[in-house]
């Protein structure tokens, strides 16, 4: 397939070849492109906390109202790289220690997607298995290109799901679909993803970087706040009852009528005319 292109201006986070995150802010949108293509962007334990860092640093900027995900080559992200690094196998592991890790790791990543308080958007241009198809999943938006593909490997390797796959695959697919990807392993095509609802949108290789901007200039241009606290409503609401939830939307629509972006809402509705958003 076509490498995904990296937006203009990107530039690397770091010197290492072996831990490389490219990233720009291009309109308001925050890209941040994973750059490992020979290892298919398996993650390292460096590139993980570089990610969680970009991520965090969004929720407080105000020059970033969109996120995007994406990577180079023609794998999103092969899940975690298991060769080296904080990965591998210690000479003598204690109780607790792969709990702390995955806590540490592979949660605080799939949290800081689903914690950022801008919309993400993943572009998945290839393969996302593991780790890299639950980076991809908790992300708010998904669109994959026609040769993506998600792949829940764990089975596979005698492992139960980490970083957040149980959590997150009955959301979007319903429990038994969730136990069928999960205990079989299968890669899932993208159009097939798509049917499930694991993905919005399947578009063309080619086209994958295009509605990509498209649709982040279309988060950017929003109301910020109220997409944010949009996204923490949705979010919490898989796990509360309806009370909860009713009361938990009262207060975030509260709280959102402070903002300026709701009295130009209100305003615009009023003088028939097209809103223009600041995030503020």
């Amino acid at each position: 397939m076509t490498s995904t292109p990296v937006p203009p201006g990107a530039e690397a986070e770091a010197p290492s070849a072996d831990s490389l995150i490219l990233h720009t802010t291009d309109n308001a949108v925050l890209w941040i492109t994973l750059n490992r293509p020979a290892s298919l962007n398996a993650l390292t334990w460096d590139q993980r906390e570089r990610l969680i860092t970009r991520l965090d640093d969004a929720s407080g900027d105000r020059d970033v109202r969109a996120v995007v995900i994406t990577a180079t080559g023609r794998g999103f992200c092969a899940g975690a790289d298991l060769r080296g690094g904080a990965a591998a196998q210690p000479a003598e592991r204690v109780a607790g220690d792969v709990a702390r890790m995955i806590r540490r790791g592979a949660q605080r990543l799939v949290s800081a997607v689903l914690d950022c308080e801008k919309p993400v958007l993943a572009a998945v241009n290839g393969t996302a298995a593991g780790l890299g198809a639950h980076l991809a999943l908790a992300c708010d938006l998904v669109l994959a290109a026609e040769s993506a593909t998600f792949t829940e490997v764990f089975a596979r390797r005698g492992l139960v799901p980490d970083g957040g796959g149980a959590y997150l695959l009955p959301r979007l697919v319903g429990p038994q679909r969730a136990k069928e990807l999960l205990f079989f392993g299968d890669a899932v095509p993208a159009a097939d993803a798509e049917r499930m609802g694991l993905v919005n949108r399947v578009v063309p290789d080619a086209d994958l970087e295009k509605t990509a901007r498209a649709w982040a200039q279309r988060l950017a241009a929003g109301p910020t706040r109220a997409l944010a606290l949009t996204k923490q409503l949705v979010n919490a609401s898989l796990d509360a009852d309806r009370g909860t939830a009713f009361a938990a939307e009262a207060t975030a629509q509260e709280i959102n009528m402070t903002t300026a972006d709701a009295r130009e809402g209100v305003a615009s509705f009023v003088e028939r005319r097209r809103p223009v958003y600041r995030g503020r």
